[in-house]
């Protein structure tokens, strides 16, 4: 009784090895090679539905069937390379496979195709995982972009909104020991960020250099279009600055007040 039991489970045990083999293919845009046995058929597992296309020298060569996203396929005799197609009856989107039927007798798996490699297959490490770009740095790009480069080119940046600046001359008093003039060009807002431009100009014989630390607000970031500007008059007399402020727009972080226009002469 103990060995009719052991003969029992070694069959269980191989018929179940024979069944659960199967060979696995990643769909990623590149045909997918199955080799055919002739008069052996083999089977496809997809996860939906297909139609398969085929080409009609082999119609009467190759039978195919397929029921609930599993296709079968049965060469009556040799065929040459050859490409299927198996498009998704939902979705539309198909899947190719190169075919080739040869005589023998060796017995092939089934196939499973999925639609790309799992993500346990790709590497992730803390390392390679994507740091965030902080809002000014985003903020300060997004200005120099919409000022420069094609608006074709300036990609999105959700949540990000153009604001009025006011009067033209509010910024004058940015650079008061430097003989300069200087006017707002544009400014945008996300979040609790404001970044500024405004366009600097040398008015005097002597080059300026440009740092940050003399400039008279309270800023977050401050970034210039150039290091210096050159006299007056020459092709680098002129710069953009990108000053980014926090909790208010940049008229409220100046340390400075605006001059004062001057009052209009009246007669007596």
């Amino acid at each position: 009784m103990m060995r009719v039991l052991i003969m029992i489970l070694v069959s269980i045990t191989g018929w179940c090895s024979a069944v659960g083999a199967v060979e696995l293919k990643y769909w990623d845009r590149l045909p997918l090679a199955v080799p055919l046995t002739v008069g052996q058929e083999r089977i496809l597992m997809l996860d939906e539905d297909v139609r398969v296309g085929l080409p009609g020298a082999i119609a009467s060569k190759l039978r195919v069937q397929s029921a609930g996203g599993t296709v079968y396929l049965l060469a009556a005799e040799a065929i040459p390379p050859t490409r299927l197609q198996l498009q998704s009856v939902k979705s539309g989107d198909i899947i190719l496979i190169d075919i080739e039927a040869l005589e023998g007798s060796e017995s092939l798996e089934p196939v499973k195709i999925v639609a790309q490699a799992p993500a346990s297959d790709v590497e992730t490490t803390p390392e390679s995982a994507p740091v965030a770009t902080p809002v000014p740095v985003v903020l300060t790009r997004y200005a120099a972009q919409n000022l420069y480069a094609p608006l074709r080119t300036v990609a999105p940046l959700p949540g990000v909104r153009r604001v009025p600046l006011g009067e033209s001359g509010a910024f004058s008093t940015l650079l008061p020991t430097e003989r300069v003039a200087i006017k707002g060009l544009a400014a945008w807002r996300l979040g609790d960020y404001w970044v500024t431009a405004v366009k600097i100009v040398n008015l005097g014989s002597a080059k300026v250099a440009l740092d940050p630390r003399h400039l008279q607000a309270t800023l977050y970031a401050a970034t210039f279009q150039h290091e210096y500007l050159g006299r007056a008059g020459t092709p680098e007399d002129t710069t953009v600055a990108y000053l980014v402020t926090q909790g208010g727009d940049l008229k409220h972080a100046l340390l400075l007040p605006p001059p004062a226009p001057e009052a209009a002469d009246h007669e007596s």
